[in-house]
């Protein structure tokens, strides 16, 4: 009995001692999978967050997409408003040059009737002081004939010679006296016809004053809507300005998100690209391109040392070619001009001056995607060309007038008449650069 007590603890013990074993060895392989699956957990909460930012990204995408084409349409918009005003600008405008002419043809009649008037009114003061003076002479004949009908008979009878003068003398009196009433009645009746005439001519100058009112009345309205007009085109001129400075900065937003900027293939599409993104009329920056650069083909054959730069702008020069790892003592720019006085310095295909492209620099940034951008690199060149030609009012539009001035700024700061010949060269070679693309 007691060694089959014995035999049942020895069992038990072994039993026991191999479940411990057995237990061991269950929790050595259950850590062992620990790591593997926290790893697998790390794993799966990463790919979690990688398609949560992906789907965050995209849907920033498409909201700036969106708000890309809902501001072009908001723009397209402005510039339809925009282009509906000048025409009524210019519509005004006509209207006051035409109601300017009836004032002048008017103020000159009512100038003429007056003179006419006045003339009338001499007319009538000579025919007063005549007819007074042909009263007095018709009384002083009446009382010679009194006296001449009042000699005394005896006189009479004295002589014959006497008597016949006296009837000679009757005879010339009376007939003089039907002169100067003749002449009287004739006086009166040129007074009654000058005075008729001088009430006709008063009568025409208050008519003449009446719509001389009226006229002025409308020119001032006129004016008015002119102003107003004016007021409301600078605010459009604004609006757009500020719509294609907000697309600029989501199409610069929009590339960041893709990932990538724009490069153009040649100039042609570099103009193409920089007149989508600035509104300014790609024929025109092509024309631009001709005048300043032949189409890129000549963008300068100096040394920053040749070129006669200001200390200053040597600085600025030296700042540009080292963020973009450019050796500044090697980079080509515009040559002093030898037509007039001046110096060189200008870079690239827009020809842009040290200083005038750190002004840009930003705005150029946020259209091509290039940060820093490269006054040599042909997108951003274009792009900061067509930038600085937008600023002018009227060239988003793609009024000729406006691109003449814009390129007259472009090459000397002024619009003086001095640069026409540079705003018509460029607007010549807007409608034929094709010619030189061969």
């Amino acid at each position: 009995m007691k060694k089959m007590k014995q035999k049942s603890v020895a069992v038990l013990m072994t039993a026991f001692l191999m479940l411990a074993v057995f237990g061991c060895l269950v929790a050595k392989e259950n850590l062992k999978f620990i790591p593997a699956r926290a790893e697998e957990a790390v794993e799966d909460s990463d790919d979690s967050e990688s398609s949560a930012e992906e789907e965050k990204k995209e849907e920033e995408i498409d909201e700036t997409e969106e708000d890309i084409e809902k501001t072009e349409k908001k723009l397209k918009k402005e510039k339809e408003q925009e282009s509906e005003f000048r025409q009524d600008l210019g519509q005004i405008q006509n209207f006051i040059y035409y109601t300017q002419k009836e004032i002048n043809k008017t103020e000159g009649v009512i100038d003429e009737t007056e003179e006419t008037i006045s003339r009338k009114e001499n007319e009538l003061d000579f025919l007063n002081k005549k007819s007074e003076i042909q009263k007095k002479l018709l009384g002083k004949l009446i009382r010679e004939m009194y006296y001449s009908k009042t000699d005394s008979p005896i006189g009479v009878f004295l002589g014959e010679s006497k008597f016949s003068q006296m009837l000679g003398n009757i005879d010339y009196l009376n007939n003089l006296q039907e002169k100067i009433i003749f002449l009287i009645g004739d006086i009166k009746k040129s007074k009654e016809k000058i005075s008729g005439e001088k009430k006709e001519l008063k009568e025409i100058k208050d008519d003449q004053q009446q719509l001389l009112s009226v006229k002025s009345d409308q020119q001032e309205a006129l004016v008015g809507d002119k102003i107003q007009t004016q007021s409301r085109i600078n605010e459009k001129v604004a609006t757009i300005q500020q719509l294609q400075s907000k697309i600029s900065k989501l199409k610069s937003s929009l590339s960041k998100l893709l990932g990538k900027s724009y490069d153009a293939k040649d100039i042609k599409d570099a103009a193409k690209f920089a007149s989508w993104a600035t509104g300014t009329r790609k024929n025109f920056l092509m024309g631009m391109l001709v005048v300043e650069s032949d189409l890129g083909r000549y963008t300068g054959g100096c040394t920053y040392k040749a070129s006669r730069m200001s200390s200053s702008r040597k600085k600025i020069f030296k700042d540009i070619c080292e963020d973009l790892d450019y050796n500044y003592k090697k980079m080509k720019v515009s040559c002093p001009p030898s037509g007039y006085s001046g110096t060189g310095g200008a870079m690239g295909v827009a020809q842009f001056m040290p200083d005038t492209w750190m002004g840009y620099e930003s705005s150029i940034a946020s259209v091509t995607g290039h940060d820093p951008p490269d006054p040599w690199n042909l997108t951003d060149g274009v792009t900061a060309m067509a930038l600085k030609l937008a600023k002018v009012p009227g060239v988003t539009s793609h009024k000729k007038s406006a691109e003449k001035n814009a390129a007259k700024l472009y090459l000397s700061g002024t619009t003086s008449s001095k640069y026409d010949w540079y705003g018509e060269r460029v607007l010549y070679w807007a409608d034929n650069y094709e010619k030189l693309l061969d």
